[in-house]
C-alpha cells in the first residue's frame, strides 16, 4: 500500500488536542538542511515498518487513540496515501497530515479524508528563499497553490516555521507573518531549531534569538491562533 519509515504508537504533540499514532512515510522529494529525518528522505530505503505492521496496530488501538497523523518525509511523496487514508478512516480513524504542500494536485486527492494539517512553511513565500530552504528544489508557487486549497477548505490546519538561524534571521518571520496573515490563515506557531548532527556551528543562543516579546506580540496581533513552541 504505501511505504512507512516507522510508526509512532502514541503521541500527543503532533496533532494538537490529540492523542495519536503516527505514520512516517519514506520519501521526500526535498532536502532542507534542518531536517530531523533525513533516514526517511529516500525512497527505497529499507526499512522493518511495513503496511501490514500499522493495521495490525490499529486493530488494537480502536477506542484508545482518536486518530493517525501520516508524516514524513513527505506523505504526498506517495502515490497511494488517498487509499491508505481510506483504510484508515473506514477503520474509524480521524485523519491528520504533516506537509510542506510540494504536490497541490497530490493533497487534492486526501483533503476528502483529513481533519487536519500541519502545513510547514521553510521561509519567506518567494521562490529563491525557498529553494535555498529545500535545498533548490522548492517551486514556490506549488507550496502557494496547496496552501490556497487548504484556505478554501473547511479542514483545520496549522501554519508552523523551524527557525534555523542558518537560513532565517528574525526579520524573515515578520515577512512570512504578512504574507500568512494577508492570505487569510488563522493559526501560525514557530518552532525552536535544535541543531542537527552535522551543524556543529550554530548555538542555543543563534536559535533563541526568534524568540522575544516583540515577535510573541505580532504573531498575537495577526492570528486568532499563535505561538512560540521551544
Amino acid at each position: 500500500m504505501i511505504k512507512i519509515g516507522d510508526i509512532e504508537k502514541f503521541s500527543i504533540v503532533d496533532w494538537p488536542n490529540k492523542i495519536a499514532a503516527v505514520v512516517f512515510m519514506q520519501g521526500c522529494p526535498w532536502r532542507c538542511p534542518f531536517c530531523y529525518n533525513q533516514s526517511l528522505q529516500n525512497l527505497n530505503s529499507e526499512t522493518d515498518a511495513t503496511w501490514e505492521n500499522l493495521i495490525h496496530l490499529l486493530e488494537h488501538r480502536k477506542g484508545i487513540i482518536d486518530g493517525v497523523v501520516f508524516s514524513g518525509g513527505e506523505p504526498l511523496f506517495q502515490k497511494n496515501l488517498p487509499q491508505a487514508m481510506e483504510t484508515v478512516k473506514n477503520m474509524g480513524f480521524e485523519i491528520g497530515m504533516h506537509t510542506g504542500g510540494y504536490n497541490p494536485e497530490a493533497l487534492a486527492k486526501v483533503l476528502p479524508y483529513l481533519s487536519w494539517v500541519g502545513f510547514d512553511i521553510k521561509a519567506p513565500l518567494e521562490a529563491e528563499r525557498y529553494k535555498a530552504a529545500t535545498g533548490g528544489i522548492a517551486e514556490i508557487e506549488k507550496v502557494k497553490e496547496s496552501l490556497n486549497l487548504l484556505l478554501k477548505s473547511n479542514i483545520h490546519f496549522e501554519c508552523r516555521t523551524t527557525c534555523d538561524p542558518r537560513i532565517l534571521a528574525p526579520k524573515d518571520i515578520f515577512a512570512i507573518v504578512d504574507t500568512l496573515s494577508g492570505l487569510g490563515v488563522k493559526e501560525y506557531y514557530i518552532q525552536k531549531y535544535r541543531p542537527i548532527e552535522s551543524d556543529k556551528t550554530t548555538t542555543d543562543s543563534d536559535c533563541e534569538q526568534f524568540f522575544n516579546v516583540e515577535i510573541e506580540d505580532y504573531l498575537k496581533q495577526k492570528f486568532a491562533t499563535s505561538g512560540l513552541r521551544k
